[in-house]
């Protein structure tokens, strides 16, 4: 093994960090961290500036040079004032998600998306069909918060029985009404002894269109 890959294995045992952590961090991919912690193959630059500024460390220390301190000073390439990073992370896509009738969403944790890292989100998920048309359509992908409960009128990521689905939500006594943006399709109303069938997975934060 390199030097450098004996430190990237230190700093992230240290910041209790796996690799598809770092994955997720950096936006580079498995196969490339594969290669860099075996030793088979050195980051260039850029990637080296990732996982530096993910690991919070100073890019010569992790490059494998003596006489650095493994914290400090972290070149990463942003001090031109007029030059800014976009801020992006993965998140995992956990498959397809109803805009219809419910459908389980898989988990596949093998594929990730990009996300705006300024929007705190868990995880992602594919729209399929048409009942949150105009706002949301068949194939956008929607970037969800983990949380237990929404606020009314909120759009939320909801399992029902073991199928999940994309609505908008509302209290109502004794029970959960599911409410989609396109009118064609009425409300799914889950009250007194079905309410406990119906359990919020997130909030839907953000999306985007033609991503994938």
């Amino acid at each position: 093994m390199s030097k450098m890959s004996d430190r990237l294995l230190k700093a992230m045992d240290l910041r209790g960090l796996k690799q598809v952590d770092l994955c997720e961090r950096t936006g580079i991919g498995k196969s490339s961290i594969s290669t860099y912690l075996s030793g088979e193959y050195e980051p260039k630059q850029r990637n080296l500036f990732k996982i530096a500024e993910a690991l919070q460390v100073n890019v010569a220390w992790l490059m494998g040079k003596e006489d650095v301190p493994m914290e400090g000073p972290m070149e990463t390439g942003h001090s031109i004032d007029n030059l800014l990073p976009i801020k992006r992370r993965k998140v995992p896509l956990l498959g397809d998600i109803a805009a219809g009738e419910p459908i389980w969403a898989q988990e596949s944790h093998e594929d990730y998306v990009l996300a705006d890292g300024d929007v705190p989100c868990d995880f992602a998920l594919k729209v399929k069909g048409d009942s949150m048309e105009p706002l949301l359509l068949d194939g956008d992908v929607v970037f969800v918060r983990e949380q237990p409960d929404v606020l009314d009128g909120q759009i939320a990521v909801v399992l029902v029985d073991d199928s999940a689905t994309l609505k908008v939500l509302y209290h109502i006594p004794d029970g959960i009404q599911l409410v989609s943006k396109n009118s064609a399709y009425a409300p799914m109303i889950y009250a007194g002894p079905h309410a406990s069938a119906v359990r919020v997975l997130g909030l839907a934060v953000q999306y985007t269109r033609g991503l994938i």
